[in-house]
C-alpha cells in the first residue's frame, strides 16, 4: 500500500496504530469527495491557465479527476484509512490513474485551504436541499391553515388556556418561524460564500495564482482576503450549526405540541398509524415516537453547537488538527435536522385534527374573560384595571357556581353591573371572540385569510 505522501522523509518511523486511529478522517470526510474533486479541477485549470504547469498537464489532471469522480459515483473505489483523508485518497487515486503528473496537482495549495474550500462548498450545495425541505414544511403548514381558518382552538400561555384562537393562526406562527430560519440560512450562506482556495497553508503563495479565476469556477462570490484567517476560520461552520440548531428548536416545539395534542387529555389530533408505535406490554398504546425523537434530535444538534464552539475557543492562529472534527459535527447536525424536518412534515400532513374537541375545550373555559373586560372599557367607560377587577369577580362567581362565562345568563351578568347588555354576553362566545381579534396580526378569520395569501407570496412563490 502506498505510504501517505504527507509523511515527509524526516519521519524515521511510520505513525503508530493509535495515531492512525485518532488521525484518520476518511470515514467522515469521504462525503466531501465531489467538492474536493471540484476544487481540484478548478485549481488544476488555474495552474494551466497561469502557466504554473503546462496546459497538457493541466488537461490530464482535469480528465483524471473527472474519471475518479465517475468511479466513486459508481462505487468502484475503496478509500484507504492509511491515507488519512479524502484529499490524500483522491491524490493517490489520481497518481494510479495518470502517473507522476498527479503530483503536480498540489502545487500552490495546502490541505489547509483545500479542506476549508471543500467544506464551504458542501454546506452551500446541501443548503439547497435543506431550504427545499423547509419550504415544503411551510407548504404543509399553509395547506392545513387554508382548511382551518375558522377552526376554533384554545390559545395557551404558561400552558394554561388563555384566549380562543384558530388552528390556522396557530400553525401560521410556525410558518413565520421557518421563514426566519430560511432567511438566517440564506444570510449564513452569503457570509461563507468567499473562496479560501489559494490561501495555501496560512501565508499565501509565491506562485502567480489567479484566485479570481478559481472563485468564478467554483461559484463563490469573492475570494477571502487574509490567508491566515482563511485557513483557521470556522465561523461559517459555527453559524451553520447554529442555524440548524434553531431550526431544530422550532421543530422540537412543534413536536412537543404534537405530543401534547395527541395525549388523551388533550385529544386534539389523531396521529397516523404508520408514524406511531405501540407498546411491548400495553396493547392500547399509540405512542408519538416520531415526534419524541424529533424533540431529542434537537438536543443533539444543540450539543454539536456547544462542541464546535468549545473546539474553536482555545485555538491559536492558524490551523490546528482540532478543526478536523468540524466535519463530523456538521454532517451529524445536518443529517439529524433533515431527517427531523421530513418526519415532522409527514406527521402533520397525515394527521387529522379533532375540531369538535378543540372547540369544546374553549367553550368549557373562561377564555373570553379578556373580551368581557375590553367590552366594559369600550362601552361603559371603565378603566382597564377596573374592568379587569370586575371581570375577575365574575370569573370567581363562575368558579364557585361551577359554570363557565358562556353559561351565564344576562341577569347574572347584570348583577355585577346593570349596564351590561346582550352585546356583552355575545362576546363570551369563542367564535365571536375570534372574529373581533381584527388587529394586524390577530387571529380573526378575515386577517388570517389575508395572511395566508401573504405568506404564499412571500415564501412559496
Amino acid at each position: 500500500m502506498k505510504k501517505n505522501p504527507s509523511r515527509n522523509v524526516h519521519f524515521s518511523k511510520d505513525p503508530s496504530d493509535l495515531l492512525d486511529e485518532i488521525n484518520a478522517s476518511i470515514d467522515v470526510d469521504q462525503r466531501l469527495y465531489k467538492e474536493d474533486i471540484s476544487g481540484s479541477i478548478a485549481h488544476a485549470k488555474m495552474l494551466g491557465k497561469q502557466k504554473i504547469i503546462s496546459k497538457k498537464d493541466s488537461d490530464r489532471l482535469v480528465k483524471g479527476l473527472k474519471s475518479i469522480q465517475t468511479d466513486i459515483d459508481k462505487n468502484k473505489v475503496k478509500f484507504s484509512r492509511s491515507l488519512e483523508d479524502i484529499h490524500m485518497n483522491i491524490e493517490n487515486l489520481l497518481l494510479k490513474k495518470i502517473g507522476k503528473v498527479a503530483e503536480k496537482l498540489h502545487t500552490a495549495r495546502s490541505r489547509n485551504d483545500q479542506v476549508v474550500t471543500d467544506l464551504k462548498l458542501w454546506i452551500k450545495n446541501n443548503s439547497v436541499e435543506l431550504d427545499k425541505e423547509l419550504k415544503n414544511f411551510q407548504k404543509t403548514l399553509i395547506k392545513i391553515s387554508e382548511k382551518n381558518v375558522d377552526t376554533i382552538m384554545p390559545g395557551y400561555t404558561h400552558l394554561q388556556i388563555a384566549q380562543p384562537v384558530t388552528l390556522a393562526h396557530h400553525l401560521l406562527a410556525y410558518v413565520e418561524m421557518i421563514g426566519r430560519d430560511r432567511s438566517r440560512l440564506k444570510d449564513c450562506i452569503y457570509r461563507l460564500d468567499e473562496n479560501p482556495l489559494g490561501s495555501a497553508a496560512l501565508a499565501g503563495t509565491s506562485y502567480p495564482i489567479d484566485r479570481m479565476y478559481t472563485t468564478k469556477e467554483l461559484g463563490f462570490r469573492e475570494p477571502t482576503r487574509n490567508a491566515m484567517d482563511s485557513v483557521s476560520d470556522r465561523d461559517f461552520a459555527i453559524e451553520f450549526i447554529f442555524s440548524l440548531s434553531l431550526i431544530g428548536v422550532h421543530l422540537s416545539r412543534m413536536a412537543e405540541e404534537i405530543i401534547l395534542w395527541s395525549n388523551q387529555q388533550f385529544n386534539f389530533i389523531f396521529l397516523p398509524d404508520e408514524l406511531s408505535t405501540g407498546s411491548s406490554i400495553m396493547p392500547q398504546k399509540k405512542n408519538p415516537d416520531g415526534a419524541e425523537l424529533v424533540r431529542a434530535k434537537a438536543s443533539l444538534i444543540i450539543g454539536n453547537l456547544g462542541t464546535i464552539l468549545n473546539i474553536l475557543k482555545g485555538l491559536p492562529l492558524s490551523y490546528s488538527k482540532d478543526l478536523q472534527d468540524d466535519k463530523n459535527l456538521i454532517f451529524n447536525s445536518y443529517d439529524n435536522l433533515l431527517l427531523s424536518l421530513k418526519v415532522i412534515n409527514e406527521i402533520l400532513s397525515k394527521s387529522k385534527f379533532n375540531k369538535l374537541k378543540m372547540k369544546e375545550v374553549v367553550e368549557n373555559s373562561d377564555s373570553t374573560a379578556t373580551d368581557l373586560a375590553n367590552w366594559l372599557v369600550q362601552n361603559l367607560n371603565y378603566t382597564f384595571r377596573d374592568a379587569y377587577k370586575t371581570t375577575g369577580t365574575i370569573v370567581d362567581y363562575c368558579s364557585k357556581k361551577k359554570l363557565n362565562l358562556g353559561q351565564l345568563t344576562l341577569e347574572e351578568l347584570q348583577s355585577f353591573d346593570k349596564k351590561i347588555n346582550i352585546n356583552a354576553k355575545k362576546l363570551l362566545s369563542a367564535t365571536d371572540s375570534v372574529v373581533i381579534k381584527s388587529s394586524f396580526g390577530g387571529t380573526s378569520p378575515k386577517n388570517t385569510k389575508k395572511m395566508i395569501k401573504f405568506v404564499i407570496k412571500k415564501y412559496l412563490k
